[in-house]
């Protein structure tokens, strides 16, 4: 098994891999020529290094630069989503983001983990798990998802909120660690 293979898979691996390396490289030089770029992102120059980066990506996307992430390939999109200002994806497990979705300024979404073995961290190994953000999510500004995480359809993320646990569908959640402040009423239209 390659090490990307354990990354993706949610095993400890090495990033220090000469491979995972590489990839990185590679997406940092993408994102050099994203976050420099002045076009509209959804044609152009723009749009083409957006599909580069990405794993998968829906039409709309909008993203304000800059933007970062650690390898761009495990990033599906759904349709319509926007990213503000100085967003970071630590993709090294799969991060999946539903259509619809709006994040504020300075979100950050991590599916990197450390053992708590400082042995293990002394040796480069790290892990990841997955996170999925469903449809039609608004997310606050310098809210953060921790390893792990999901977020059902139609919910709010407020501001600086921190998940640490998943977010069930048409709640608002608040605060550190983020906790359910109320429902939202569902519409019909909002799966």
């Amino acid at each position: 098994m390659t090490e990307y293979e354990k990354m993706i898979s949610g095993r400890l691996y090495d990033a220090r891999d000469p491979e995972l390396v590489r990839m990185r490289r590679r997406v940092r030089t993408l994102l050099g020529q994203l976050n420099r770029s002045l076009q509209d992102v959804r044609s152009g120059r723009r749009l083409g290094i957006c599909r580069e980066i990405f794993g998968k990506m829906g039409s709309g996307l909008w993203l304000q630069p800059p933007f970062y992430c650690d390898y761009g390939k495990n990033i599906t999109l759904g349709e319509n989503v926007y990213f503000n200002f100085n967003c970071t994806i630590l993709d090294v497990a799969p991060v999946t983001i539903g259509s619809f979705v709006m994040f504020g300024p300075q979100v950050q979404i991590y599916t990197a983990g450390h053992p708590l073995d400082w042995r293990e961290r002394k040796e480069g190994r790290e892990y990841g798990k997955p996170v999925s953000i469903g449809d039609h999510v608004w997310v606050g500004g310098h809210a953060v998802f921790c390893p792990g995480v999901s977020v059902g359809n139609g919910s709010v993320v407020a501001a600086g909120a921190v998940v640490t646990k998943d977010v069930p569908s048409h709640v608002l959640v608040a605060g550190s660690p983020a906790r359910i402040i109320r429902k939202i009423r569902e519409i019909r239209d909002c799966p």
